[in-house]
């Protein structure tokens, strides 16, 4: 039998998702968890492998199992086991050649600028803080410019071994509320450290510090030409998309209403 699950998490103390040596991550806890209540070696597969320091509204992981237990018994025994600052949200039985990393037709994720001279105390964790005024007119047509087909490789980090840096970009969004900014992105795969460098991006040249555009950056296929990388602790996976799965805009909802003051 084959189970997928749903859960969020506050990735400021983790070293990401993916399991290390000799750092704390998301899935050896996972894994730790599921070996206590079901005594057998369980190796989940995942939906996106987040970074040191980033969050999570709607990770999905799946993993094979020959315990049977209702949904409610699955989520109460996983949770029970993890730190407060992981949880499992929804559980269900799924088909057996369902993997959450291939079977993902497209990956959203949003960032959270806070735009103030004020420093952000309740959120210092979960948002980038910016000083300057922002042109968000101008942040907004940059934005616009991502979409499409195109080879990312001005916005990827030099350590990322992906084959492929042409990634699709299906929609792009900016939203306001009050002091924060919150940018969303969804596209079919993304490469290491992309949103955060195209944030970094939008930033600077809504500050006038990059006198380039977006497009001229995409056309110059080097990284040295983006901005700077926005720190992690603003970046939130919102979630997969699966053929027949989730609405994506229901986990943005979500973020704004988290961050309403």
């Amino acid at each position: 039998m084959r189970l997928a699950a749903t859960l969020e998490y506050d990735g400021t103390e983790f070293s990401g998702f993916q399991r290390q040596n000799n750092a704390e991550t998301i899935q050896e806890h996972l894994e730790v968890s599921l070996k206590k209540i079901t005594n057998e070696n369980i190796t989940i597969n995942y939906s996106g492998r987040t970074d040191a320091g980033v969050h999570a509204i709607s990770q999905v992981f799946d993993f094979k199992t020959n315990i049977e237990r209702d949904e409610i018994n699955w989520i109460k025994g996983i949770n029970s086991n993890l730190p407060k600052s992981i949880s499992v949200k929804e559980i269900c039985s799924v088909q057996d050649d369902f993997n959450s990393r291939f079977s993902a037709i497209e990956r959203t994720y949003s960032y959270v600028i806070y735009n103030s001279k004020e420093k952000p105390l309740f959120f210092n964790d979960f948002c980038c803080w910016v000083t300057n005024n922002l042109d968000i007119k101008k942040m907004n047509d940059q934005l616009a410019m991502f979409i499409g087909e195109n080879d990312f490789s001005s916005f990827r980090s030099i350590n990322c071994n992906s084959k492929n840096p042409v990634k699709t970009m299906q929609d792009v969004n900016l939203k306001q509320h009050n002091k924060f900014i919150i940018l969303s992105f969804t596209a079919n795969a993304f490469l290491q450290n992309m949103v955060r460098i195209m944030v970094g991006t939008l930033i600077d040249i809504s500050k006038n510090e990059n006198p380039l555009s977006v497009k001229e950056i995409l056309e110059k296929r080097d990284r040295s030409f983006a901005g700077r990388t926005a720190p992690a602790k603003g970046l939130f996976f919102l979630g997969p998309k699966y053929n027949e799965n989730i609405d994506i805009n229901t986990y943005e909802k979500d973020l704004l209403n988290r961050l309403k003051t």
